[in-house]
């Protein structure tokens, strides 16, 4: 009885620190983007996070592969296009144009999108609760759409960073229906490797001309290897020990995150209408949750 005391009190010592490294691991991607786009271009970054993310799990993959048939990649081909490659290129796209904070908020309206799309295409129950969160939530989306950051507009990359938020929205519920049943690293090493093939011929034709600095590839690197293999890692070891939706309880702590970081390393502005934007988008995915 000790025992099982004891191992419950680490558990739930360990979930609150895993969820805030997660949280903190996906607020630094923003700020990697925001540092190695400039050089690199959208679709060649995201191209290198695409590889190295299914390096890291191309193992898991391997050892799985006889749940991966033919006729499975059909699915996985598509669900890698929506899930990771287009709304990667979107962000990348946001963070050229915009403080990292801005992709990091937007980041946050997954989860409403998600809803919606399975109310509107899947057949599934939204609620007035939830209903009422997403027109709070795209208000939010508004309001930070309509802001200026240091005099400049910042709409074009609301505008991105919502539509790829959009993107993985559709691909949760593409993955839930299509891809149950398979082992998790897998799956996400498999829907990779497929995204970085989509990608390949725009990273190929819009490669950088002129040699990458250090600091890109080092922000490139850890953007593939740690943010995007090693954090689905994570993620999916947290889905597997609390559920999935007490895992995605760090959508709340990304744009925490993302703003903190771009302030500290960055020196970028936190503008009083990015904070009411922050409040009403993660105010309405708390209460969507509930």
């Amino acid at each position: 009885m000790n025992a099982d005391l004891a191992a419950s009190q680490s558990r739930d010592w360990r979930t609150p620190l895993e969820l805030s490294l997660l949280g903190a691991i996906w607020g630094c991607s923003f700020l990697f983007m925001r540092v190695a786009v400039p050089s690199f271009g959208p679709y060649a970054l995201v191209e290198v996070r695409l590889v190295l993310g299914a390096l890291v799990l191309l193992p898991f993959l391997w050892k799985a592969r006889a749940l991966f048939p033919a006729r499975r990649w059909l699915w996985l081909a598509p669900i890698g296009l929506i899930n990771s490659a287009l709304p990667f290129v979107l962000f990348a796209y946001a963070a050229e144009r915009a403080p990292a904070a801005i992709g990091a908020i937007c980041n946050a309206m997954t989860v409403l999108f998600a809803a919606l799309i399975a109310f509107l295409f899947f057949g599934e129950k939204i609620g007035m609760r939830r209903a009422i969160a997403l027109l709070v939530g795209f208000a939010g989306v508004v309001v930070l759409a309509t802001a200026k950051v240091s005099g400049l507009s910042i709409g074009a990359a609301v505008i991105a960073g919502a539509a790829a938020s959009l993107l993985y929205g559709l691909g949760v519920n593409l993955v839930k229906r299509h891809m149950t049943g398979l082992p998790s690293a897998a799956a996400a090493a498999a829907t990779l490797g497929c995204a970085s093939l989509w990608m390949l011929p725009m990273a190929i034709t819009h490669w950088p001309q002129a040699a990458v600095p250090f600091n890109a590839w080092a922000c490139a690197v850890a953007l593939g290897v740690l943010c995007t293999g090693l954090a689905f890692l994570m993620f999916y070891r947290l889905i597997g020990r609390i559920g999935p939706a007490r895992a995605s309880t760090v959508t709340y702590l990304i744009p925490l995150f993302g703003a903190a970081f771009a302030w500290l390393f960055l020196g970028e502005p936190v503008t009083l209408a990015m904070l009411i934007a922050g409040a009403l988008i993660l105010g309405s995915v708390a209460v969507s949750q509930r």
